[in-house]
């Protein structure tokens, strides 16, 4: 077992500051859900480093529950009712995503507003190449995984009432204005990488300006694939969901292939051996994507969409590192953060700077 697997998988006791009234919830639960009834036992997820995620047992079977984490957080962000409200209209057109069951937003109960869904059973990878796989068996999940994002960018989020779920256009000018602040506000120290991207993504931003649901954070361990097929069955954690740019959303899932080991445990595809492996390449990861999304002319402007979302992780471990300093991070492994934003942002700036040199 690797050590990000090790770290990630499975429960463990609630963390003293995560914990809350068990009774309290044991009621509410009994009252909101349907068929729901105790004894309950708690434990919490091991991964999660920005919303607490807790695995219920109770004697009416297996719920999971997501919350605000308590004490002071930065404006819009831990938004577990958005996560709520898109769960519930993906579900509705059998979307792969957990059953949503109960949004609570009365503080009263545990704390912090939390919503409560089904327990998918199945499997989780937190190793991008996928050890103990045949060949046949990852060229599968990679095609399912890429047919999975480009149905969410196909949808018609009107049409399943999302149509104001977030502001249509100037995406990239809106995201880089909140990460840039957020980056500001959880700042730990000085990073010039950082800095030199704030300045230059607001004044680079390509014309295209399409729109779909986002994810914000579609990776490979975001999902559970059943049991025993090459199948996606819920795609997991969507605090950051909005409608934005399929774009941004697609490219950031590329950095799967562009992610090197930069010393936190987090590793892509980078220098993998991936047509032994029989995972596609990254450009025939694009072909297909392009294929099932109808975009002929494939992706321009593709080192800006690498820069900004090296940028966006960057900015988002720096939040979970001001987590840190404020006491309030969720996950044990979250101080590990720190470390990861300056190898991000000078990736970041290193895209940047291809995108100026001559085609």
């Amino acid at each position: 077992m690797s050590q990000r697997t090790d770290q990630n998988t499975g429960t463990r006791d609630v963390r003293e500051a995560h914990r809350f009234d068990e009774q309290r919830l044991l009621d509410y639960l009994s009252s909101h859900v349907e068929s729901f009834h105790g004894p309950l036992a708690v434990s919490q997820f091991k991964g999660g480093q920005s919303n607490p995620t807790y695995l219920l047992d109770a004697a009416s079977g297996r719920y999971v529950l997501r919350r605000k984490p308590p004490g002071k957080l930065l404006k819009s962000a831990h938004a577990v009712d958005r996560e709520f409200r898109v769960i519930s209209a993906l579900y509705s057109t059998g979307f792969p995503v957990p059953r949503p069951l109960a949004l609570c937003e009365d503080d009263e109960i545990i704390g912090t507003t939390f919503f409560v869904m089904e327990y998918v059973d199945g499997r989780i990878f937190w190793d991008l190449d996928l050890p103990g796989l045949e060949p046949d068996e990852r060229s599968a999940i990679y095609d399912n995984v890429n047919a999975t994002i480009a149905r969410l960018h196909n949808c018609d989020y009107a049409a399943i009432g999302l149509a104001d779920f977030g502001k249509p256009g100037n995406y990239f000018a809106r995201q880089i204005s909140r990460w840039s602040g957020q980056y500001r506000a959880s700042e730990t120290g000085t990073v010039k990488s950082m800095d030199a991207l704030i300045d230059w993504l607001p004044e680079n931003i390509p014309e295209d300006d399409s729109a779909s649901i986002v994810h914000g954070d579609f990776r490979l361990d975001n999902m559970i694939l059943h049991p025993t097929r090459p199948e996606v069955i819920a795609v997991l954690d969507w605090e950051l969901s909005t409608i934005g740019h399929p774009l941004a959303d697609f490219t950031y899932h590329l950095m799967t292939w562009q992610m090197p080991e930069i010393g936190i445990g987090s590793v892509g595809l980078a220098g993998k051996p991936l047509q032994e492996l029989g995972i596609p390449d990254e450009e025939a990861y694009i072909e297909q994507y392009c294929r099932r999304t109808g975009r002929e002319s494939g992706i321009p402007h593709r080192h800006f969409y690498s820069a900004f979302n090296f940028f966006r992780l960057a900015a988002i471990l720096q939040g979970i590192a001001g987590r840190v300093r404020d006491g309030t991070a969720a996950s044990a492994h979250a101080a590990q953060a720190e470390q990861s934003v300056r190898p991000l942002a000078d990736l970041g700036w290193h895209f940047a700077s291809e995108s100026r040199r001559p085609q």
